[in-house]
């Protein structure tokens, strides 16, 4: 049995009907011609229902006090896991198209995950066209964030096409296997009390946390309020659209993939990265799409952007990010103008962030954060939205790999819009192509398909800005 941190418990605390706090993905295979497709099917939901040495969390429950997600939260492993409710078969009816596969994957996203189980669960989809199968796998944030669940999914692919495992993902061994590829982490051995150097390092480390902490708010509030020049860009004063309704449970999710190389021309096109371009083509598809509804305002919109600050051979921890506030720039119609003011407010959130340790970043976002989790908390923050979108990227693996025999196309997020932010864009970068995953509510974010249309349309209109053609 183990404590949850009160970090990860806090998407516990914020769940409703309404705001599913489950993060995942779909990813998309294709099957050799050698392979028998019903035959690798079967050995596939076999190998996943293998419930003998599961590691955490995937073998372990909730276990709560009398006072319930308020009280403290303990994880203890389900001596009684039943393999076959968390790991599921679908068949799309004819004509087995992306966008029936996109229809189930909205239904299964918008189902709350069960707390009496281990709080995760694997849909293995068949019925696509050209040997296409595709996985759809959600598992509750409190457990991972996004860089752990790319871990995760990085633990069951392999770079050899004739690689074929006989233990489950889920497993020990998995986990085991795929943690020898990273360097053991060093720690120091504890400090004793009695070491009056060490005590003395403690406490300035502890001041250190104080300063650093107290000056990034300084620069925060001067920011809030105009003063200073910065181009820091911080939460709030977000003009009001239809992405900043109260939502229900219900979900829309759309996929696509971009060539890498392309969005990283882009990018250097204008001395930004890959991060930047992806910030400019949403910025430019949510234009466009406001734009259609007559709704664009002329101020801009606001991304909350998350950062990971897990150290690389971290992959235990379940969640450990910051978050950075993007100016999307919306109001303005110059492409190249609108790509500028982005970068510059990335350029200014990096800038502060360079300038602490993890440790106090951490206690800069929990301090900044607090008023939306009140609103999120009290249901105000369609009233007082503090971000317009959630847009995030997470690193993927660099090179083709596959599912014992099944070659990796496309891997999806799919993540949590929450009220006052209905729609969440997160992309991972997938071999030589970048794969952008939209989550929305149903109802606030109608035809929230045309996204994928209008993101194609901004990075035309960048890379003519620019003067470069696409690939």
């Amino acid at each position: 049995m183990r404590l949850m941190p009160v970090t990860d418990a806090m998407f516990l605390v914020a769940e409703t009907r309404e705001t599913p706090m489950h993060v995942g993905g779909v990813n998309l295979y294709t099957l050799p011609d050698k392979f028998d497709e019903t035959e690798w099917l079967n050995e596939q939901l076999a190998n996943l229902r293998q419930s003998e040495g599961l590691r955490r969390p995937f073998s372990e429950v909730l276990k709560l006090t009398p006072l319930g997600q308020f009280g403290p939260i303990r994880l203890e492993p389900d001596r009684d896991i039943d393999m076959h409710y968390h790991v599921r078969s679908a068949a799309l009816p004819k004509p087995g198209r992306y966008r029936e596969m996109f229809e189930l994957v909205s239904r299964l996203h918008g189902t709350l995950l069960d707390r009496t189980r281990p709080m995760w669960e694997i849909t293995l989809i068949s019925g696509l066209p050209d040997r296409q199968i595709a996985t759809y796998f959600k598992i509750h944030h409190a457990l991972m964030d996004g860089a752990s669940s790319m871990h995760f999914t990085n633990a069951m692919l392999s770079a050899d096409p004739k690689e074929k495992r006989s233990y489950s993902p889920m497993s020990v061994e998995a986990y085991e296997a795929y943690k020898r590829k990273f360097p053991a982490p060093k720690k120091p051995p504890p400090p004793s009390l009695t070491d009056l150097k060490a005590i003395g390092s403690f406490l300035k480390e502890q001041w250190g946390n104080s300063v650093g902490v107290t000056k990034a708010l300084n620069q925060y509030a001067a920011a809030m309020f105009g003063m200073g020049g910065s181009d820091l860009t911080t939460p709030w004063s977000v003009p009001r659209t239809s992405f900043n309704r109260n939502i229900t449970g219900a979900r829309r999710f759309v996929a696509q993939s971009w060539s890498l190389e392309r969005v990283r021309a882009m990018g250097k096109a204008y001395d930004g990265t890959i991060n930047d371009a992806v910030l400019g083509m949403c910025s430019g598809a949510m234009r466009k799409y406001l734009q259609s509804l007559n709704e664009l305002p002329d101020k801009p919109l606001k991304a909350m952007a998350p950062v990971s600050i897990r150290p690389k051979d971290d992959i235990d921890a379940a969640n450990s990010v910051a978050a950075v506030t993007a100016n999307l720039a919306t109001h303005i119609d110059d492409p190249a103008t609108r790509m500028a003011t982005i970068q510059a407010s990335m350029n200014a959130a990096k800038a502060q962030l360079r300038e602490m340790t993890a440790q106090q970043i951490q206690i800069y976002t929990a301090i900044t954060q607090m008023p939306q989790m009140l609103t999120a908390l009290t249901r105000t923050a369609d009233k007082f939205p503090a971000y317009s979108v959630t847009i995030s990227n997470v690193p993927g693996p660099r090179e083709q790999l596959y599912w014992n025999g099944a070659r990796l196309d496309g891997m999806y997020p799919a993540s949590i819009p929450v009220d006052g932010m209905a729609m969440n864009i997160t992309q991972v970068s997938n071999n030589k192509n970048i794969d952008f995953g939209i989550t929305a509510c149903r109802r606030s974010v109608p035809h929230v398909q045309r996204l994928i249309d209008y993101l194609e349309d901004a990075l035309v209109e960048l890379e003519e800005a620019a003067g470069i053609k696409g690939k």
